[in-house]
């Protein structure tokens, strides 16, 4: 049985004592049976992880170098995560992709220098608007998943996790309707089960498209959809912690 997790995205989002208020707030409120990882900006791993510590819900970063160490300015390795008490990385996210060129081969590095470093990779799949209006939504996941596949091999998905986000539903306030997401949801499993059944079944698949309180229901209810990355709901602590009871 999947467990359902919901994990905080709050990209280049607030200040330190915005953060310090939010992760006080979460750490005050019931998650029901939900795990929950938080993912704040880099500079406010270390206090995060403090702050964390002993409290059950696990900590998360937004990206991570595809090498183990080097000249490389302004990338932060694995094993720097690790050490800052990251348990989950995020790659490939659409906003990584889009805005600063990440291709499917760079994405599958960086998928595979986490899973090196320890850290558990939330790899994030999904299709643009135009490639949706035009009926490729699963070729292109299908692209970003073998690329990870060819990489790392169908073990890799043992401990790892995938979200699918369509990107013309972030910070849109477009949604997907429940079928249409768990249609893509129920591709990637069964995509994964071609290779390997049993990692198939025990992979978890998030959702993460402005899922929030009003719709999370409806959509964690849905079989092949496991839990949520969560953006601009995630800042607000009392949103955040009524999709995981939504769960």
């Amino acid at each position: 049985m999947r467990t359902t997790l919901i994990a905080g995205n709050w990209k280049m989002n607030g200040d330190l004592q915005s953060v310090i208020g939010l992760v006080e707030g979460i750490k005050a409120g019931d998650a029901g049976n939900a795990e929950l990882v938080v993912c704040p900006p880099a500079v406010y791993l270390m206090k995060v992880g403090g702050m964390l510590a002993q409290s059950g819900i696990a900590l998360g970063a937004q990206n991570v170098c595809d090498r183990e160490k080097g000249a490389f300015t302004g990338e932060i390795s694995a094993n720097m995560l690790r050490e800052c008490g990251c348990r989950y990385v995020i790659v490939g996210h659409s906003e990584r992709r889009s805005l600063y060129g990440e291709s499917d081969e760079l994405v599958a590095a960086r998928f595979e220098m986490a899973r090196q470093g320890g850290l558990v990779p939330i790899l994030c799949v999904g299709e643009s608007l135009d490639e949706r209006d035009s009926g490729v939504t699963e070729a292109v996941v299908a692209r970003q998943i073998d690329a990870v596949l060819e990489g790392s091999g169908i073990e890799a998905f043992g401990q790892a996790v995938i979200a699918y986000e369509p990107v013309w539903a972030i910070g849109t306030g477009q949604v997907a309707t429940p079928e249409q997401a768990q249609a893509v949801h129920q591709f990637i499993r069964q995509r994964l089960a071609q290779l390997d059944g049993e990692i198939a079944q025990r992979v978890q698949i998030l959702y993460g498209g402005s899922m929030n309180p009003a719709n999370a229901s409806q959509l964690l209810s849905q079989p092949d959809i496991d839990g949520g990355l969560i953006g601009g709901a995630s800042l607000k602590a009392d949103d955040f912690l009524a999709i995981a009871q939504a769960a």
